[in-house]
Parts: C-alpha cells; sequence; structure tokens
C-alpha cells in the first residue's frame, strides 16, 4: 500500500510511504531538512510499521507540538 500524506506544522511538504505488510519498504520526504529526512527514511525501512509509530510519535521540533518524525508516524497510523 502508497500512502500520500500531507504534513501539518513543519517544513516538509509530503510525505510518501510504501508499507507492504506491516513492514515498512520505504519512504520519502518532500521539502524539510534533507539530512534529517534522508535519516528517518533509511532507519525505518524494514521496520515494522506499528514499531515506527511507537518510537517516533510525540517528538517535537521546537516547541511546535510536532515534528517530520510524529508527521511520519501520523501518516503510517492513518493507514494502519
Amino acid at each position: 500500500m502508497t500512502i500520500d500524506y500531507t504534513p501539518r506544522g513543519v517544513c516538509s511538504r509530503k510525505i510518501t510511504a510504501e508499507v507492504e505488510d506491516g513492514i515498512i519498504k520505504s519512504v520519502r520526504f518532500v521539502g524539510g531538512c534533507n539530512g534529517n529526512t534522508q535519516g528517518i527514511c533509511r532507519l525505518v525501512e524494514g521496520m515494522k510499521a506499528e514499531e515506527a509509530i511507537r518510537r517516533l510519535e510525540n517528538i517535537n521540533c521546537n516547541g511546535k507540538g510536532t515534528s517530520c518524525p510524529d508527521q511520519l508516524a501520523k501518516a503510517l497510523k492513518s493507514a494502519l
């Protein structure tokens, strides 16, 4: 399944994730802090979506109340 998600409250403008049988196959951010979002993508590839949600949920970026990792967790939750 492909997830296309529009994040809110962060610099990234779009998150696309490919999840197959509950495992994250790929993630791509459009916009945001390039190095950080690339790192997030590589770290979660091959991980169970539920585990990624558990680890990334509620991470706060500079008092925004959310972050790119938190938005990825929201995207994954919306698809499960």
